[in-house]
């Protein structure tokens, strides 16, 4: 009886749209459009322009014409728009990945050396949906580390720089060496084998050009006096050889000149018809007595390399497509040359070939020669033939397809290719989830489907979620909804799985699987958009921000954002609306609101007209104000307007930077730091963001060496900064901290404004607090809140509570918690100085303003453990390990089933938080000392 009821709900849907004006009573405002919506074409759905409401609300002598001319449909806030719905994620998903990393740990342990590329590669395919790009970085670092042969080198080299952007950084040629890692040297790569002994290395490149410079001027034909016996002749020209330097190129040119054949008595042999001009042939017998080819034209090396494979020359046509590799300088080069590679089966030559395109991505897919040598498959057959058609290739080129376009035909040719090229389990499950995901936005429903259907009998069940989702879209919601609730019954709950049934859900029950999908995992954003729309349906559009708000609080999403500034818009808060767009640009700067019908910079410059304008002046005085309140989303809005004002400002972009970093918008924040570096004044300036670009991809000792080339050229905050910053972040012994105290005070001594003054007074307490130097530390910290650095709160209260003043240093984060707009981290470290029962009730309010910090779980947990309540202390562990596998919590919990016994559990947590960070001391010790006890 109740799947009856449960079918008849699913026949239709009703479609609302939100009033501008909801929470007003009068009604006399508000227009409606019908429009034809759903993919059974029979659902109806309201909507309002902007043109009407703009007309109905700001149709005043002072709107500008842009404002009242826009006409753009308002598809928008309902809770049954599919402009709301979450997108599958293209990604592997675990059912337990907790699980999973430890498998691959195991895998990884005990593999061949030639395996370990592959397996790398499926660590970070695994770990790419929790989107840290350092942890993603590292794995393709270590995978490039491991890598044993010249294609896996070429792609994982390239890919690394694609991930850090290079091709953005102005001046940077994609096949220049950068100089500090022989992981990323273009040549190195071009080299075959494994040098365990020289991954960390710095490459040599510069220097070993001065020294080919050198010896290519001092070359000598050295071997004239050696007395020729032999002459070829190529038409009326003669050639005088060396009969056994001749015969040493090969097998059948020695049998030729030494065996039973004529020419061994000759010596005078004819080859003019052999195919060889009379320069190749000089060229040929140069190279028989030098082994060089460098002073030979490239048409010249091609000739010897047809040459070398109709007489079987190994040793010339190895030395021949070296040569020709390390040639290839250009995209223009690359595409001339990698015919005549794939012709003569010439490895090195098209590998570097394919190592030019790679690098130059993105902007080489949009070369049709190159997209047709990538996406055909006669192309990828051609490339098999000399071994670089590769999984690995295809994956990179088709996730970087995906970051363009996901409905682009190129994405879709390439995920073909890359199914071809998948051989284990888990890359054909990746790419049949991933082919499902493009050809689901391309609305390819059906075949989707059977992409979907495809991944999940290769074990990925987050797949079944694209099943249910194509089902529901071709009109099969009751079906959608027993695919997920069988995926419910059979599996441990994730939080996906009662968001995607939710979407197939209604009433009472879609509320419930929503909150519980929150309650699993918090960091899923449909379920609070959905609430909020609810609250906007019930004319509660503040109760609808407030919603909104819990979410913004921990987790910057741009949907998010724009949703809220719509709200916003409604309330006729144009303020708070511009704020939140201009945010949302500074995370996406090319962002279309309204799912493709409004450009974010349109929509600012639209509602800019019914806000008070502010010069640069004001803009400054409110980004202090916003950054002493710790108002971080409103410190990007109001550096947003500024750059509007000042374009290209390289100051402000690193401001820009900083805050996104803070933010945890990685990706955004290196794009900020690349645009300050590129709109740099002076190399003394970009020298310090090139400085930071490098620490924040792991290359921390090449950013001391920028900050030192700053500092030669002029001393700056900036540059001492930096310095200082790059040190301190690792263990410091008490020269290493003298050291980077003085560097802080050097920068103290700096011109700055008040801000950046701030941040660096508070490093330097935080120093003197390690050092124990609490009065210095003190006066450092009270420096800092003179100039409105309001987060020095929290380093006095350390002061003071180093004194054991702890009644002291809570009131003073009392006083933090009071002036900071994110306060999350303050209440978690209020708890530190309180007892138990005030401690968790802080640590309670720090879960709920921000449920992704790992601490107050871990305090939590170890409190139970104190209690002797093993299980409630694991369980609490676990339901966060579930949404955010952080390494600490993985390590406590393992100590946990240490200590209870629980010895394979324990292991299990040492493997996969090893997978995050392999070096991590506490857990290799664990780790150790559990295998002792089980073995």
């Amino acid at each position: 009886m109740r799947s009856l009821k449960i079918a008849e709900r699913f026949k239709s849907i009703q479609v609302h749209a939100l009033s501008s004006s909801s929470e007003k009573t009068n009604g006399s405002n508000k227009t409606t459009v019908s429009a034809t919506k759903s993919h059974n074409n029979n659902n109806l759905k309201k909507h309002r322009t902007i043109l009407s409401w703009s007309k109905n609300k700001f149709n005043t002598n002072n709107s500008t014409s842009s404002f009242s001319n826009l006409v753009v449909p308002l598809q928008l806030l309902s809770t049954d728009s599919d402009t709301i719905e979450p997108s599958i994620e293209p990604y592997l998903k675990p059912i337990n990945l907790v699980e999973t990393l430890s498998e691959l740990y195991n895998r990884i342990e005990f593999c061949l050396q030639s395996e370990k590329v592959s397996l790398y590669v499926e660590l970070f395919s695994v770990l790419c949906g929790l989107g840290d790009q350092k942890l993603l970085r590292r794995c393709l670092r270590t995978a490039r580390q491991n890598a044993e042969d010249v294609m896996s080198k070429v792609v994982l080299s390239a890919w690394l720089r694609f991930e850090r952007r290079d091709d953005e950084l102005v001046g940077v040629c994609s096949i220049d060496c950068v100089g500090y890692n022989v992981l990323e040297c273009p040549k190195k790569n071009l080299e075959n084998g494994f040098f365990p002994c020289s991954i960390n290395d710095h490459c040599q490149c510069h220097e070993e050009r001065k020294d080919e410079n050198f010896n290519n001027e001092s070359v000598c034909l050295f071997d004239n006096e050696e007395e020729s016996d032999v002459l070829f002749c190529v038409g009326n020209e003669e050639i005088n050889c060396v009969r056994w330097r001749i015969a040493s190129l090969s097998e059948p040119f020695n049998a030729m000149l030494y065996g039973d054949f004529l020419e061994s008595k000759k010596w005078k042999i004819d080859f003019s018809k052999n195919g060889v001009s009379l320069e190749g042939m000089k060229a040929l017998e140069f190279y028989s007595r030098t082994k060089r080819l460098e002073l030979f034209t490239p048409m010249i090396v091609l000739e010897l390399l047809s040459f070398s494979n109709r007489f079987c020359c190994e040793e010339l046509k190895s030395s021949c497509d070296s040569h020709l590799a390390s040639i290839v300088e250009s995209v223009e080069d690359a595409l001339i040359l990698i015919e005549y590679g794939l012709e003569e089966k010439a490895t090195l030559l098209v590998a570097s070939c394919l190592q030019m395109f790679l690098r130059e991505l993105p902007n080489s897919l949009h070369n049709s020669k190159v997209i047709n040598l990538f996406c055909s498959f006669e192309a990828k057959e051609k490339l098999a033939m000399v071994g670089c058609a590769s999984f690995l290739l295809y994956y990179f080129l088709s996730q970087v397809s995906m970051e363009e376009s996901m409905v682009s035909k190129i994405t879709m040719m390439l995920l073909e290719r890359l199914k071809e090229c998948a051989s284990q389990r888990w890359e054909k499950a990746l790419a049949f989830h991933q082919l499902g995901c493009v050809l689901l936005e391309r609305r390819e429903y059906k075949e989707s489907q059977h992409c979907f259907e495809e991944a999940f009998e290769l074990g990925h069940v987050y797949s079944m979620a694209g099943v249910a989702r194509t089902k529901h879209k071709q009109g099969q919601p009751y079906s959608a909804y027993k695919l997920i609730s069988s995926i419910i019954f059979e599996y441990k709950p994730n939080g996906w799985m009662y968001q995607e049934r939710a979407l197939y859900n209604m009433g009472k029950e879609k509320c419930f699987d929503l909150d519980f999908a929150t309650e699993l995992d918090p960091s899923l954003s449909f379920p609070y958009k959905y609430r909020a729309l609810e609250k906007v349906e019930e004319k509660k559009i503040k109760e609808g921000i407030t919603e909104l708000d819990r979410f913004l609080g921990f987790k910057l999403s741009p949907d998010c954002l724009e949703l809220r500034a719509w709200l916003y818009i409604a309330l006729e808060d144009y303020d708070s609306a511009v704020r939140d767009i201009r945010a949302l640009l500074t995370i996406e700067a090319n962002y279309i609101t309204l799912h493709g019908k409004i450009q974010g910079e349109y929509l600012v410059q639209v509602l800019s007209s019914r806000i008070q304008k502010k010069n640069q002046a004001e803009c400054w005085m409110q980004l202090y104000q916003q950054w002493s309140s710790v108002d971080d989303v409103g410190s990007l809005a109001i550096t947003h307007q500024m750059l509007e004002n000042e374009p290209g400002k390289s100051v402000l972009e690193f401001r820009q930077s900083l805050l996104l970093l803070r933010l945890n918008c990685q990706k955004a924040a290196m794009r900020s730091l690349r645009l300050a570096r590129n709109h740099s004044s002076s190399m003394q300036e970009r020298l310090i963001y090139e400085g930071w670009i490098l620490y924040d991809t792991g290359y921390r000792d090449e950013a001391v060496t920028r900050a030192d080339r700053s500092i030669a050229i002029q001393k700056s905050f900036e540059a001492f900064f930096l310095k200082a910053y790059v040190l301190a972040d690792t263990t410091l012994d008490p020269e290493s901290s003298s050291y980077v105290i003085q560097l802080l005070k050097e920068a103290l001594k700096c011109p700055s404004d008040g801000l950046r003054k701030g941040q660096a007074l508070n490093n330097l307490g935080s120093i003197y607090v390690d050092c124990g130097k609490n009065e210095l530390a003190k006066e450092c910290y009270n420096n800092a809140l003179a100039i409105r650095h309001t987060r020095a709160h929290q380093g006095l209260a350390r002061v003071y509570h180093q004194k054991h003043q702890r009644k002291a240093a809570y009131d003073e984060m009392t006083m933090l918690i009071e002036k900071a707009e994110s306060n999350a981290s303050a209440y978690e470290k209020r708890s530190e100085y309180c007892d138990r029962e005030m401690a968790k009730a802080d640590l309670d309010v720090a879960t709920h303003l921000d449920p992704l910090r790992s601490y107050p779980y871990r305090y939590r947990a170890a409190v139970l453990m104190d209690e002797q309540k093993e299980t409630e202390a694991v369980e609490e562990l676990t339901k966060a390990i579930k949404f955010k596998p952080d390494l600490q919590m993985l390590h406590l919990r393992a100590a946990f089933y240490e200590s209870m016994g629980d010895l394979s559990s324990a292991l299990m947590d040492c493997k996969a938080s090893l997978c995050l960070d392999p070096y991590h001391a506490a857990t290799l010790d664990l780790y150790q000392r559990i295998q002792k006890l089980k073995f």
